[in-house]
């Protein structure tokens, strides 16, 4: 198929286009390239797919209503894998706008070139803050998403609820992956992982928040990417609504407090972190555990990588990747 992916040179982006361009496809791939952190390791995962001769890169942003609509109109995708957008929740709380632009914006200019251009299926990447504070574990998509604690997963909400909209009104057949902690490698530099490991070999304290008392989903690239190609070759159908919508949670559904993964990092390193620990942080939650039943009903999968395992693969592209 020919397939679009946007945010092709971020973390999940750039993992699966690779995997879509070794299966045969024609990717397309989109990105800005802000500074939101370094560029250089952007570019060298644009490197890796540029090695493909299936892949074409257009640097390009979302927010650019008549580009996005000009790039659809000429190309033809024939579906579509939606990954762009502002990521980070503690950033929301600095720059809301660049949530605005990018997330709300750039979305809808997305599922407008999808309605005119007759998209086969809209993948795009939702997220677990939509849960918000939700206490019941684990979390469902049956479950209440009214009552977010950040801009950042109000974005990822409303995205749902613009899919649902297009999905209804249009027809174009959409699916939202709530995303559970994506760790591995090639990860951005604001993840918990790459600012431990990096603090823990220069011997400096690591920020523990909520004194340590917090459990993630942690879920391996490598398995996000398997849900992601598995849910956009099974189209989309009528759920609860009569549109042609779906939601899933995509996690390992096996949470790990907080602690242990950082003696997961420490084992693979072979050093002791310096913990400082520190109160929880706003527009952050004490714990996700994701509900994978439904995305193993659609598709047959649900992600399963050992933290152990899913951490010394890590370590080992850091070690390369940073020459540390």
């Amino acid at each position: 198929m020919k397939i679009l992916v946007t945010g092709v040179a971020g973390f999940i982006g750039a993992a699966t286009a690779l995997r879509l361009l070794a299966r045969g496809d024609t990717v397309v791939g989109i990105d800005n390239l802000n500074d939101y952190y370094d560029p250089s390791l952007k570019l060298s995962r644009l490197a890796l797919l540029d090695r493909h001769p299936g892949f074409r890169f257009m640097k390009m942003d979302l927010a650019d209503r008549e580009e996005i609509a000009g790039l659809f109109a000429k190309e033809k995708f024939e579906r579509v894998v939606h990954l762009g957008g502002q990521a980070g929740v503690r950033y929301s709380l600095q720059n809301p706008h660049a949530y605005v632009d990018s997330n709300l914006v750039g979305f809808v200019n997305v599922l407008e070139a999808c309605r005119n251009n007759a998209i086969e299926h809209l993948v795009y990447a939702s997220s677990s803050s939509v849960y918000g504070g939700n206490t019941k574990m684990p979390f469902s998509e049956a479950d209440n998403v009214d009552h977010p604690v950040s801009l950042y997963a109000a974005t990822k909400k409303a995205n749902e609820l613009m899919a649902h909209t297009y999905s209804h009104l249009f027809g174009v057949p959409t699916t939202g992956l709530r995303f559970f902690t994506v760790y591995g490698p090639w990860s951005r530099p604001d993840m918990a992982s790459i600012l431990f490991t990096k603090a823990i070999l220069a011997g400096d304290p690591i920020k523990v928040f909520n004194y340590g008392d917090m459990r993630r989903d942690f879920t391996y690239i490598d398995d996000i990417v398997e849900g992601v190609v598995r849910v956009l070759d099974k189209v989309a159908t009528s759920s609860e609504s009569t549109a042609p919508y779906r939601v899933f949670n995509i996690g390992n559904h096996q949470p790990v407090p907080l602690l242990d993964f950082i003696a997961c990092l420490e084992s693979a390193l072979g050093l002791q972190a310096n913990k400082e620990l520190l109160p929880m942080q706003d527009g952050d939650v004490p714990a996700t555990y994701a509900d994978t039943q439904a995305l193993n009903d659609w598709v047959g999968f649900a992600p399963a990588t050992p933290i152990d395992k899913g951490v010394r693969s890590f370590v080992d592209w850091y070690r390369s990747y940073y020459k540390v």
